[in-house]
């Protein structure tokens, strides 16, 4: 499967999150979809990242905008950090790496001198109609959240 393109639909695909939710792209219709990616829970970046979005999610919510972020990261510990930094918005699991897959996201990285595979920090929003309107790839975290939002106001 090819990654997204831009001002295409989005292709559906289903996903469980945090609260024992299942979610399914198209049945999102009618709302603003932002979905982050992040390597890993409860790491500075990734903390950091997702308070930002949090500090602003009633912006967003009424902007007819959900939120979900996505890392390999288990649901158990997805729910830890949801409830530690109080994210009003589900995290959805992908141990498989199949939605990391299908928005092309896992790109090799180094880490003290070493190779490996990983989520390449990336942010996409799809408007209401399901279309792919925007992308960020190699996210650096400060601002990146109030440039999504003017983002999402600016498809009006």
């Amino acid at each position: 499967m090819s990654a997204p393109r831009m001002n295409r639909v989005v292709a559906n695909f289903k996903a469980d999150t945090t609260r024992e939710q299942h979610i399914e792209l198209r049945s999102l219709r009618g709302k603003n979809v932002v979905i982050y990616f992040y390597p890993k829970d409860s790491t500075p970046g990734c903390t950091t990242e997702g308070q930002d979005f949090r500090d602003l999610h009633a912006k967003f919510k009424r902007q007819n905008t959900l939120i979900f972020g996505v890392s390999r990261d288990s649901l158990a510990s997805h729910e830890k950090f949801r409830d530690k930094q109080s994210f009003p918005f589900d995290l959805i699991s992908d141990p498989d790496e199949a939605l990391c897959k299908q928005f092309d996201v896992i790109k090799e990285k180094m880490l003290y001198g070493r190779k490996f595979m990983g989520i390449e920090r990336s942010t996409f929003l799809i408007d209401a109609a399901g279309k792919l309107r925007a992308e960020w790839r190699k996210v650096k975290v400060k601002g990146h959240a109030e440039t999504v939002l003017n983002a999402v106001k600016d498809l009006k």
